[in-house]
């Protein structure tokens, strides 16, 4: 059984002091290979993968849209309810705030696998959140790219496996870091910034830590897939030259209901909404990203 193989694994490169359950079975003298034993795995397991899960469903993006400004990010831009989007759209607060609950859930969901069952439950709840995020249940699994989210996976999972020099210093985040902007610097696509990390991902955790991280680095390989693949889009647009490059400068909303006209040149069509980012001065409905060619640049 895996979970009898989970069990008598070696303990992983850096392990917390406590975790759910391994206390479960020693709290309650549970012998080894008796059915408690495995519905305790069972249970633990199942923590790792729902609670994410469920974490990563709620999606900031969506809930500001709607509850500040009364509409939903996916009408809008690049339709995708992440960072940069709710960047273009309604402004540097807005985004932020995003980007910070993003992170935020993040967290708590690694640290909740930690506590469940240390370096395994990391592993799991590090990919479920990512996850959870791309495809939540409660949006109708219309959700993000997860880039913020494997942001601060990435970051918790390398501070416990580091291997490398200094013990619990993230060494694969730094370089992620600064791949990230190197590549955006360089290119001005955050897409192709996001997807350059995500690749590099998986493989500089297995290059930094143990050999007993390989939970760890499957999860991140798994991770690693999604988000390129959420970004499939982006790329065939860079790779035919029409995705718009990432610019502070330029942040409108553009949403065009059907049959609406554009406003003539020289003259802005006030955005729905009144007070937020941007007269739509290029509006347009937000459609799948299959059937954008050019759309605005996401890569959250």
């Amino acid at each position: 059984m895996i979970f009898a193989q989970a069990a008598a694994a070696e303990p992983a490169v850096k392990t917390v002091l406590f975790n759910l359950v391994d206390w479960s079975i020693v709290h309650f003298e549970v012998s080894a290979g008796s059915p408690l034993y495995y519905l305790i795995y069972v249970l633990g397991l199942l923590g790792c993968i729902v609670i994410p899960y469920l974490l990563g469903s709620i999606n900031p993006a969506i809930l500001i849209s709607r509850l500040v400004y009364h509409e939903d990010i996916r009408d809008f831009g690049s339709g995708n309810a992440g960072t940069t989007n709710m960047l273009r759209t309604y402004g540097k607060k807005a985004a932020l705030a995003t980007f910070l609950l993003d992170l935020g859930k993040a967290a708590l969901a690694c640290f909740a696998g930690l506590l469940i069952w240390e370096m395994n439950g990391l592993g799991l709840a590090g990919f479920f959140v990512v996850f959870g995020h791309m495809y939540p249940i409660f949006e109708k699994f219309r959700g993000g790219k997860g880039v913020a989210c494997l942001t601060v996976v990435a970051l918790i999972t390398s501070i416990f496996t580091n291997n490398w020099l200094v013990p619990f210093v993230p060494f694969a985040f730094f370089i992620l870091l600064a791949a990230f902007v190197l590549v955006l610097v360089g290119t001005r696509y955050v897409s192709m910034a996001s997807v350059t990390c995500a690749f590099l991902y998986p493989v500089l955790l297995r290059s930094l830590s143990g050999e007993n991280a390989g939970i760890c680095v499957a999860m991140a390989v798994l991770s690693a897939c999604f988000v390129i693949y959420k970004h499939k889009d982006n790329l065939k647009r860079i790779f035919n030259r029409t995705e718009a490059q990432f610019s502070f400068s330029k942040i409108s909303k553009k949403k065009l209901a059907e049959g609406e006209q554009q406003a003539p040149e020289g003259k802005s069509k006030p955005a729905p909404g009144g007070k937020h980012a941007g007269n739509a001065k290029n509006n347009r409905k937000a459609t799948p990203d299959s059937d954008r060619d050019g759309g605005a640049e996401d890569g959250q």
